[in-house]
């Protein structure tokens, strides 16, 4: 609920501190005592547009804090300060502030933390529903009235909307998977295509760096052969520098040990020998390595370049042919199964959404019940409050499937009758001011505000009316603050005296300064109130003694 309303510099309010309780609080005073300056600096902290025309005469901001309490936060309301990257612990009270500037600049704060006015707009509607002469939110915008209706029924809406993004979900796999299988077979012919040529050509990984290097070695060969063949040669033959040294050898062994310098010889050429034995097995190894063989360099080359044309027209490596490869493969195999699996999600689409339709169907069935019995309610209420003519319908339409949602099937619309006869038509179109005050007041006692502000209020709902319908009005207000709080801008002593708390807006002068003061009457201070609002300017006895009794009353 609303505690605390701190004004500072608004218009013709200089500083003003009010504290409110639960129950109905009355604001009564005279006409242009300043009442909807009131309305307006609670406006402006709930995120309504800012007006540098409402900073006071002569300062150089206005502000405005508004602090409420609650037992337990809204779940959507905790999900907006959430947002807004405001934390709040169980029972700390939520505190708005806004701040405005003599040349249009604006500034707000929740519980001391800098947001945006958005967040102050996001929070206005879980804080205070406001009825007034020309209110055009609130119970009248039917975009709010399946929303209501729902939670009059006590209806299972979550459940609704749960199977709602299920169905929403197998209807997208669906298509995704159907516009997969159309882009898949489009491309079908050609993958086979490639597919084949790969398979015939049999890429392998790794494999084009081997050929390369087998054609280098070979290219080499062909370049050093004459070379390699005469070193073989001279490596090789039986007048080779190795036979001969070979020779020595042996006849030095015969004789190495009638001297040591023959010996010495024998081990120098040895050691000798077996250099020359290791540089021959090079030799070797090397025309193994570069033999040149015509036709084998020939089919490396075709190889090479069928694999480097193969990955040109893939836009790849040749070392990604085999992945490329394989891919195709996935993709053909994709098409083949593909109808299978859009044959599963057509079935878990059809179920999602008969799902869906059973449950939006019995919701709807549950809101057209309670459409009846809250025609009834309202109808209850209307003679009591001059509307004995006029007739209250709730209309639950079935719209089209495009407009089927996590809500359900139905769009949900109050309408009014004011004459006999008249056709029906919402609430807004036919209702004059104070009719629709009191349709509101109607609406609101039938609905027992399910799932309301913390605080509402009526701007003047008693317009135009007095005696027994004031009485009425008074009443029903009355019981509708008994569960919550509710203020009341009234100018119905009727109504003034139902109040659990009254306040009374009065504008005073001091030379060319004007300012408006809200003050908490005692309970003298209710009596007379009242009875000036029954008798005007000059409170007569009379007038005393029926403001005592209405407060008895």
């Amino acid at each position: 609920m609303l505690t605390q309303l701190a004004i500072r510099n608004v218009v013709l309010i200089e500083a003003l501190d009010l504290a409110f309780a639960r129950g109905l609080g009355v604001l009564t005073g005279e006409t242009g005592a300043g009442k909807s300056i009131l309305l307006d600096a609670l406006g402006l902290v709930l995120g309504n547009r800012a007006d540098s025309g409402l900073v006071r005469n002569g300062e150089e901001q206005a502000s405005v804090t508004a602090t409420f309490e609650f037992e337990t936060l809204p779940a959507g309301m905790a999900d907006t300060l959430e947002e807004a990257g405001v934390e709040i612990e169980p029972g700390e009270a939520l505190v708005l502030r806004r701040n405005v500037k003599a040349d249009g600049g604006s500034k707000a704060f929740v519980n001391g933390q800098p947001v945006g006015v958005a967040t102050l707009r996001s929070l206005a509607p879980f804080l205070v529903e406001l009825h007034g002469q020309h209110d055009d939110r609130g119970l009248v915008n039917a975009r709010g009235h399946r929303a209501l209706l729902t939670r009059y029924a006590a209806a299972d809406e979550a459940g609704v909307a749960d199977a709602w993004r299920k169905w929403q979900a197998a209807e997208a796999a669906l298509a995704e998977a159907r516009a997969a299988a159309d882009n898949a077979a489009a491309e079908q012919e050609l993958a086979a295509a490639h597919l084949a040529e790969l398979e015939r050509l049999a890429p392998e990984e790794g494999e084009e760096e081997t050929l390369a290097g087998e054609r280098a070695d070979m290219q080499k060969g062909e370049r050093l052969a004459d070379d390699l063949s005469n070193l073989q040669h001279l490596f090789a033959g039986s007048d080779s520098a190795l036979a001969q040294l070979r020779a020595a050898a042996r006849r030095l062994d015969r004789i190495a040990g009638e001297h040591t310098a023959l010996a010495d010889a024998l081990a120098a050429l040895d050691r000798c020998l077996i250099e020359g034995g290791e540089a021959e097995a090079a030799v070797d190894r090397a025309l193994d390595a570069l033999s040149f063989d015509p036709a084998r360099l020939d089919a490396v080359e075709t190889r090479l370049f069928d694999l480097r044309a193969e990955a040109r027209k893939h836009g790849c490596t040749v070392d990604e042919l085999p992945a490329r490869m394989a891919a195709l493969r996935a993709t053909l195999e994709a098409i083949h199964g593909g109808e299978a699996r859009i044959r599963a999600l057509e079935a878990a689409a059809f179920d999602s959404g008969a799902h869906y339709r059973a449950l939006a169907e019995t919701l709807s069935a549950q809101r057209v019940e309670a459409a009846k019995r809250l025609d009834q309610a309202v109808a209850a209420e209307l003679a009591p409050l001059k509307l004995d003519a006029a007739k209250f319908k709730t209309l639950v339409t079935r719209t089209g499937e495009d407009k089927w949602g996590p809500h359900g099937m139905d769009a949900v619309e109050f309408l009014i009758s004011t004459n006999p006869g008249a056709p029906f038509a919402p609430l807004a179109k036919i209702a004059s001011g104070g009719e629709l005050s009191r349709f509101i007041l109607a609406l609101k006692v039938a609905l027992a505000e399910e799932g309301g502000a913390a605080v509402i209020i009526f701007d003047e709902i008693d317009r135009g009316v007095g005696g027994a319908v004031a009485s009425a009005i008074g009443e029903r207000l009355a019981r509708l603050a008994s569960g919550g709080q509710l203020l009341a801008v009234t100018h119905s002593p009727q109504v003034a005296a139902r109040g659990n708390g009254h306040y009374m807006i009065a504008k005073s002068s001091e030379g060319t300064v004007t300012r408006t003061s809200v003050g908490l009457l005692d309970a003298d201070g209710r009596q007379e109130e009242i009875a000036r609002m029954l008798s005007g300017a000059e409170i007569t006895p009379e007038a005393r003694a029926q403001a005592e009794r209405l407060l008895e009353a």
